[in-house]
C-alpha cells in the first residue's frame, strides 16, 4: 500500500519550486466525478471541497475548457465570476488562486490548483515551470486515483478517494426522495453549502442513518 509521503509528494513540487503557499490535484473522470489525489495543507482541502461542494470555481472552469484559470487577487472585481465559490472562500487567508488543466496526451485528466496568502501573479518562468510540472504529473495522479478507487481500505489519499460515500448517500437521497440521481447530488450540495459543512460530513450522516432528506423541510 503506498503511504501518505508517497502521495503528497505528488504536490510538494509545485510549493517547492513556486511562490505558492498551497497546492492540491485533482482527478476527474468523464463523468465529472473527481478524486482529490493530494493537498499540501487544510486550506488547500478545503479550496477543493468547496468546489466540490458547490459545483463551482477555478478548477470546474480549468477543466471544462482545458485552459489555465490565473486569478491574481482574490478581491478583484474579475472573481465575481464564481460568486458562490467566492463567498464560501471569503474566511480564508487566500488572495490568489491558479488552476492548471492536467492532461494525458489529448484527453483532460484533472487539475494542479494552486493557492497563495498574497495577492499577485506567478511570473513567466513560474508559470513555465507549473505547466512542466504539471504535465510530469499526469500520468501519476491518475494512477493513485485509481489505486485509491480499487482499494476501499486504502489509506493514502487524504481526502475521500473518488468521494465513495456522497456517491452512496446520493443513491440513498434518489430513493427517499423519488428523483433522479442528478437532483439528488444537488440537493445534498445544496444541503451542505446551507448549513456550513463538507458534503462528506453530510453524506456521512445520510449513509449512516443520521440525517433522512425525506424529515428536511
Amino acid at each position: 500500500m503506498p503511504d501518505d509521503r508517497a502521495e503528497i509528494s505528488l504536490c510538494e513540487p509545485f510549493v517547492q519550486r513556486l511562490d505558492v503557499t498551497g497546492a492540491s490535484i485533482t482527478v476527474f473522470d468523464n463523468a465529472g466525478r473527481q478524486s482529490t489525489v493530494c493537498t499540501t495543507d487544510a486550506t488547500a482541502t478545503r479550496l477543493d471541497e468547496v468546489q466540490f461542494e458547490l459545483g463551482e470555481g477555478p478548477q470546474r472552469t480549468a477543466i471544462r475548457t482545458r485552459t489555465a484559470v490565473l486569478i491574481e487577487d482574490t478581491t478583484s472585481p474579475e472573481f465575481t465570476e464564481f460568486p458562490g465559490f467566492a463567498s464560501a472562500i471569503a474566511g480564508l487567508s487566500v488572495r490568489a488562486i491558479f488552476a492548471l488543466p492536467m492532461a494525458i496526451g489529448a484527453v483532460s485528466v484533472g487539475v494542479v490548483s494552486l493557492y497563495r496568502t498574497t495577492p499577485g501573479p506567478l511570473v513567466a518562468i513560474e508559470l513555465e515551470i507549473a505547466r512542466a510540472l504539471t504535465d510530469r504529473t499526469g500520468t501519476r495522479a491518475v494512477r493513485r486515483a485509481l489505486a485509491g478507487a480499487a482499494d476501499e481500505a486504502s489509506s493514502s489519499v487524504s481526502t475521500p478517494a473518488l468521494r465513495r460515500e456522497v456517491h452512496q448517500a446520493t443513491g440513498m437521497i434518489l430513493v427517499q426522495l423519488d428523483t433522479t440521481a442528478t437532483d439528488a447530488f444537488v440537493r445534498l450540495r445544496a444541503h451542505a453549502f446551507a448549513t456550513g459543512r463538507a458534503i462528506q460530513a453530510v453524506a456521512h450522516d445520510v449513509v449512516t442513518r443520521v440525517l433522512d432528506f425525506r424529515d428536511l423541510p
